[in-house]
């Protein structure tokens, strides 16, 4: 893929590696490879979808997108900044362009600060108005979520897991952001809180003209909010496409298997159910050749070996990972 400026969120070849340290002297004896080598774009008021099983690096790419971690190779650029390795004190001013909302609010909500103070703290860090003007862009973030007038004084506990959620989403908005990742925001909630929040973000980004990279393990959850879909497999991405098109047309193996794994409402409908086979490989160890042909037990696994698999575009908008295990 192109390097174009006018993109927001450009990521070329991202690599998120963490240490495994043994031995008297603790020096490194391997690595596990979340992200291993992933390229997309995002565009303004755009939204791509990353589907793939718990473990696949989904998590661990948000996060090192608004720079959580500190990338191990590879280049992360936005709106034009190269944000890839650039210190704290300088990428704080462009944090107010992107923030991010977490898979468990209770988790990522401090239970001992007020939800006036949660909401309000971003807008303290970056030095933005005085007490009274806070307190208004609070009370304004709360009510355009859907939460009550008297919420600022309250502490999370005293809201279910959907409104704390709806919390999350107020203090990721503070800031006005370009880009909102959103890192399996509704994986936690019933499913009618599901919906709720959903339409939340699709009423927001329409009022806000944001970007967002959705990040969830269910196809149909993606399909609903993405204008585009990734496909994530050990760290690599093996397809991206429309979201119309990688239901109408998947190419890869893998994909396939996630589609037919989305329930039908009409039960007596038949469809051919994909059942994978094996185990997903170690991110220690991941295998010498394709990852999922490996997993299943491909006859064409051993001509993978040792060769690059590229990344192509086999379709306007259609990229997959060429490899004679998965690709038709």
């Amino acid at each position: 893929m192109n390097n174009d400026s006018s993109k927001l969120l450009e990521v070329e070849n991202l690599r998120q590696h963490f240490p495994i340290r043994g031995g008297v002297m603790m020096k490194q004896i391997g690595a596990v490879k979340a992200v291993d080598g992933v390229s997309f774009d995002i565009e303004t008021g755009e939204t791509l979808g990353l589907v793939g099983e718990s473990g696949c690096g989904k998590s661990t790419l948000g996060k090192a997108l608004v720079r959580l971690l500190n990338p191990t190779g590879g280049r992360i650029r936005f709106k034009g900044h190269d944000i890839t390795h650039m210190r704290q004190g300088r990428i704080r001013p462009l944090r107010q362009d992107f923030q991010m909302v977490f898979q468990d609010p209770a988790e990522s909500l401090d239970a001992r600060m007020a939800v006036g103070e949660l909401v309000a703290e971003p807008l303290i860090i970056q030095g933005i108005g005085n007490r009274v003007s806070r307190q208004k862009r609070v009370a304004e973030l709360l009510d355009r979520v859907g939460l009550p007038g008297n919420s600022a004084g309250k502490f999370p506990f005293e809201f279910s897991g959907g409104q704390r959620q709806r919390i999350g989403i107020a203090r990721a908005l503070a800031l006005n952001p370009d880009l909102l990742v959103l890192d399996e925001p509704v994986s936690a909630l019933d499913v009618s809180v599901q919906s709720q929040v959903m339409n939340l973000l699709l009423e927001l980004q329409r009022d806000f003209e944001m970007s967002y990279l959705f990040i969830a393990h269910d196809l149909a959850v993606v399909k609903h909010m993405s204008d585009r879909i990734a496909v994530m497999y050990l760290g690599k991405i093996v397809e991206l496409a429309p979201a119309e098109e990688i239901y109408r047309n998947p190419r890869h193996a893998y994909t396939k298997a996630l589609l037919s794994a989305i329930p039908v409402p009409d039960p007596t409908a038949k469809r051919a159910r994909v059942i994978l086979e094996g185990d997903v490989p170690s991110p220690i160890h991941p295998p010498a050749g394709c990852a999922f042909g490996h997993r299943v037990g491909h006859e064409r696994y051993e001509e993978s070996v040792g060769q690059e698999l590229p990344f192509e575009e086999v379709a306007p908008g259609h990229w997959v990972q060429k490899c004679p295990c998965c690709i038709d």
